[in-house]
């Protein structure tokens, strides 16, 4: 594959964690979009299991520097991985993709125009659909305005999965460092709490593969994701972002958002076939 020079400045950062099986899709997806990235940033998460080796070898089919990999030397999770991508770009946009999960063609293309023409926006996220594979993306609307996220609104729904978010790169913030759950979380909420501004497309320009919620792996997993959301909630108060009534109101939120995801996932496991 070829680079052309008019590649815009985006750095993609994937953190990599016993993914070799998955990459390869996900490394596709950016390949195909209709405006390529400056970078692509793959961080090893200390997977020791072949993956390191695998991320090499990905990155030897390309052009010398477009596919740089970083290998972590002990796993800390996908937000210590995630700020190891983002220190290591050099473009003035970083967008986040997980090893599992796809991009539409056009969303680098659709979303780094926007960020662009709205240079207030701090972080810019939108919509995601779960896709059998290969992933064949509704057709997007030829109308759409973005919406701005406000400061209450994200304390009871995070809008932003990560898999849809780009950011500037100079955004003085990182993930919440040796987090497994909620990391992404944390940085929009402190984004937010700091006044920056947030925003989302109403596209869905991004795709998973299992549902969020009654899918084996990290997902499933529904008491660890619970507690790294109360932990959001502790830093938060910690430091002083948010009052204590709007955190304990977050919190009985949450817990009952928590039980809803166990009803889903008990659910979705009765109708999967055994």
């Amino acid at each position: 594959m070829s680079i052309p020079p008019e590649t815009i400045p985006v750095a993609v950062v994937i953190p990599c964690f016993r993914c070799k099986d998955v990459i390869p899709r996900a490394v596709k997806s950016v390949e195909r979009q209709t405006a390529l990235p400056a970078e692509i940033i793959l961080v090893d998460d200390c997977s020791e299991d072949g993956t390191l080796e695998a991320l090499k070898g990905i990155a030897a089919r390309y052009p010398a520097g477009w596919v740089k990999v970083v290998a972590l030397k002990r796993n800390g999770g996908p937000g210590s991985a995630r700020n190891a991508g983002w220190e290591a770009a050099s473009a003035a946009y970083v967008a986040f993709l997980d090893a599992d999960d796809a991009w539409h063609p056009r969303k680098l293309e659709i979303q780094h125009g926007w960020m662009q023409a709205h240079p207030h926006a701090s972080i810019c996220g939108h919509g995601t659909t779960v896709l059998s594979d290969p992933p064949r993306f509704p057709d997007l609307s030829p109308s759409w305005s973005a919406r701005r996220i406000g400061k209450l609104q994200i304390f009871f729904c995070n809008s932003l999965p990560l898999r849809s978010v780009m950011l500037r790169r100079d955004l003085p913030l990182r993930f919440a460092p040796d987090q497994f759950h909620a990391e992404d979380y944390f940085l929009w909420m402190h984004a937010i709490l700091t006044d920056r501004e947030l925003w989302r497309l109403p596209l869905r320009l991004a795709c998973s593969f299992k549902p969020d919620f009654g899918a084996r792996g990290l997902s499933a997993r529904l008491w660890a994701m619970e507690r790294g959301e109360l932990q959001v909630y502790r830093a938060l108060y910690r430091e002083s972002l948010a009052p204590a009534w709007l955190l304990s109101a977050a919190t009985a939120f949450s817990f009952l958002k928590f039980l809803r995801r166990c009803v889903i996932s008990m659910l979705w496991s009765w109708r999967k076939p055994s």
